[in-house]
């Protein structure tokens, strides 16, 4: 896959995955995107990797854990957007 994406429109790029999942094959499927983030960007499949959970059921469970491992300052200043681009 090989690219980046910004926090905000990671739907498209879960969607890309068959559901249910385990936490080992996602983060291996997603090892090579870059989340991009308000404080810099991430490698995706380390992030999963982190992730308590070994199954998803769904791009909402994935993205829920994916929010509960991300620092707080990722995601930038509360009720800030990161805009449109």
């Amino acid at each position: 896959m090989c690219s980046e994406v910004k926090l905000s429109r990671i739907d498209a790029t879960l969607e890309t995955l068959e559901y249910p999942i385990d936490a080992d094959a996602a983060a291996s499927e997603l090892e090579d995107v870059t989340l991009l983030l308000a404080d810099g960007e991430r490698n995706l499949g380390e992030l999963i990797e982190r992730s308590p959970s070994d199954r998803f059921e769904s791009v909402n469970d994935i993205e829920t854990e994916l929010h509960n491992v991300l620092p707080r300052e990722a995601v930038g200043e509360p009720y800030q957007s990161e805009g449109e681009g």
